[in-house]
């Protein structure tokens, strides 16, 4: 499978996959390396960061939004310029940022954690208009953050449920109604992490420790899977020309010495469309 190794770099945490869709660059984070990677045609390098970094959106060619343990910032890849937008549980430092993703609107999902996983320590917020709202609190891993094709729904998760959670969005984005229980991974005792969805709505999710990334249709209905080299798989998204390849980040912590692609980031054909990443409007 040597093949599909994207990037060796081993991450202890990779998380927070990004194409960003106009200057075809790969972006990923180690969590725990306070470290962001990007990647194209012409080669690898990063970022070092100060404190832990874990998801972007793309504002314009070279911005980006990141969201890390204490903020959200932009980013200029080009100059190395960082400018806090908002803060973000700054006065806590039970946690730090994990999952996130932009919405259809350009709005900026991100998720909160424990830094070591504390039950409920963490929340699921919205940054819109220059708004930071809390959306849901008593959350342990906030992952699984992505939205329907045109933005009929927000999913999300917090992994030790098992639970892939759904809401439906009003014409700004917003959740409106209640927060249903979309699919259930119990029985099968799957982890969900990081997830995105396909152009036709198909959800891909993550399944940490299964080693695969699992698509379902939008009625919950397994559909594929698509098996990895590493164990602890942690977020997918669709990139490359035709948005057909589904890159895949994954954690090295914690893994086997046995797993010697534990870390790497993969890219896999995957036979079905993503959609372009959503712009971050600010």
């Amino acid at each position: 499978m040597s093949h599909l190794i994207y990037s060796d770099t081993i991450c202890k945490l990779g998380e927070g996959v990004l194409w960003h869709p106009e200057t075809q660059v790969l972006y990923w984070f180690d969590i725990l390396g306070n470290r962001l990677y990007g990647r194209d045609s012409h080669g690898e390098r990063h970022w070092q960061f100060d404190r832990h970094v874990s998801a972007a959106g793309w504002v314009d060619a070279t911005t980006l939004l990141i969201a890390s343990e204490i903020d959200l910032f932009t980013f200029d890849t080009a100059t190395g310029v960082e400018t806090r937008v908002v803060v973000l549980e700054e006065d806590n430092p039970v946690t730090r940022s994990n999952d996130g993703r932009a919405d259809p609107w350009g709005g900026f999902w991100i998720g909160t954690m424990g830094k070591a996983a504390e039950p409920g320590a963490g929340a699921i917020y919205r940054l819109y208009r220059g708004e930071l709202r809390l959306l849901y609190d008593d959350i342990s891993i906030s992952n699984a953050i992505c939205f329907a094709p045109g933005g009929a729904y927000a999913y999300f998760a917090d992994t030790p449920t098992g639970i892939i959670r759904r809401v439906a969005l009003d014409t700004d984005g917003w959740p409106s109604g209640e927060v249903e229980d979309w699919l259930d991974l119990r029985a099968e005792g799957l982890r969900p992490d990081g997830a995105v969805c396909d152009s036709q709505g198909n959800v891909w999710n993550a399944q940490y420790g299964a080693g695969r990334v699992a698509c379902y249709s939008p009625e919950g209905r397994f559909m594929t899977a698509l098996g990895l080299a590493a164990g602890q798989t942690t977020c997918p998204a669709f990139g490359g020309p035709d948005l057909t390849t589904l890159f895949v980040t994954s954690a090295a912590q914690g893994c086997d010495d046995d797993d010697r692609m534990a870390g790497m980031t993969f890219s896999v054909p995957s036979g079905f469309k993503g959609l372009r990443a959503n712009r971050v409007v600010l």
